[in-house]
């Protein structure tokens, strides 16, 4: 059924996900985008900062005539990394009726985060299933399916989920109500073709043309360049763009000098440099020195705050400050200083939290985020 709007505004009432997550990571480079992934699926992702997610999150759901499955919900997955060092994930959620695999990065030149996907099993398609949160808020949200992929935006931000091999159909609907996962449990399948919902609390769907493929989530300040950065990224390829992000990753781990590394045992060693690339992974591209305390909202799940961890809390920023310069990382700690000093207030004391432009979000006092810094 093709329909214009999506029925059942605003639809529910919005969260964020858990904060159980299996990792995190970001490329070094000018790409300033973030990915968490939690349950085996993308989480909250953010931009152009790292206070600011833009996704509640990125799931699949696998489905043929006599069957359909969210992948999240079966919660049978494996997750590895090429090296410790490394932050990029390849997921694999195995069921008796099929396997498929994933692969996240961002990409290191472009506000863009690429997704490399494959499924086997025999007669079955795959969806993608995204919610958007843009800004850092479910409510007020615009979708609408396009010729380019799936695409949202509100207030000024704009996102797009392209597909390198098309998408076969979408909808986009209200969560709880019109959104495709209703679809699916109320009707056993996709049938249901909104082209437009919002404003509200928002979902999209969209049936993918191949079994195997790359997705692009592309982010801007306007539709034309969401879409031209997904495009562009596609245009590239995968593999360049995954080449790109673990050299980049590996010359930046060449900076690391952590005493005595290579001679602690390896399960030691690969936990220091795991350790050190989650902390460089929080750190933000337009501010330098700015240092979230953990790309996740911990109380998320059960209501709509904008804040979170994924806020600036001086007290942490200086603990991870400490733990870089036992690393040996000169640049980052430079940075961070400069960074506590532009944010100090005029009477001495440091914000409870701020975002990473240096807007304070809550508006207490607390000793420690004064007395660390």
């Amino acid at each position: 059924m093709i329909a214009q709007q999506a029925p059942g505004a605003p639809g529910s009432t919005a969260t964020w996900t858990s904060s159980a997550k299996d990792m995190v990571g970001t490329a070094i480079g000018q790409g300033r985008v973030w990915f968490t992934v939690g349950y085996g699926i993308l989480n909250e992702v953010y931009w152009p900062s790292c206070s600011t997610p833009q996704i509640r999150d990125l799931g699949f759901i696998i489905a043929g005539d006599d069957f359909w499955s969210e992948v999240k919900r079966v919660h049978q997955y494996s997750i590895t990394t090429p090296s410790s060092s490394l932050p990029l994930p390849k997921i694999v959620h195995q069921h008796e009726r099929y396997r498929l695999e994933l692969e996240i990065i961002t990409d290191p030149a472009r506000d863009v985060l690429l997704i490399h996907y494959h499924l086997e099993g025999e007669g079955l398609r795959l969806y993608p299933l995204l919610a958007p949160h843009l800004g850092g808020d479910g409510d007020n949200n615009y979708g609408s399916v396009t010729s380019q992929g799936l695409a949202a935006q509100k207030n000024g931000q704009y996102l797009i989920l392209s597909a390198e091999n098309g998408f076969a159909r979408g909808s986009v609907g209200y969560v709880g109500s019109s959104d495709g996962w209703q679809d699916f449990s109320q009707n056993g399948g996709m049938s249901w073709e909104y082209q437009q919902a919002g404003p509200g609390n928002i979902a999209m769907i969209g049936e993918l043309n191949h079994n195997s493929g790359v997705l692009a989530l592309a982010f801007s300040a306007s539709a034309q360049g969401a879409a031209t950065l997904a495009n562009s990224a596609l245009a590239e390829g995968y593999q360049e763009a995954r080449r790109q992000y673990a050299y980049l990753w590996a010359a930046w781990n060449e900076t690391v000098n952590f005493p005595g590394l290579d001679k602690l045992p390896k399960t030691l060693s690969d936990a220091v440099r795991t350790s050190v690339v989650v902390l460089k992974t929080h750190e933000g591209r337009t501010f330098p020195g700015s240092l979230v305390a953990s790309l996740s909202t911990p109380w998320g799940d059960t209501h709509k705050d904008p804040g979170g961890y994924h806020l600036v809390w001086p007290r942490d920023s200086v603990e991870v400050g400490f733990a870089m310069l036992a690393c040996g990382l000169i640049t980052e700690v430079r940075a961070l200083l400069a960074y506590l000093i532009a944010i100090q207030q005029p009477d001495g004391h440091w914000m409870q939290n701020n975002f990473t432009d240096g807007r304070p979000y809550w508006q207490g006092i607390q000793l420690d985020e004064v007395a660390l810094p």
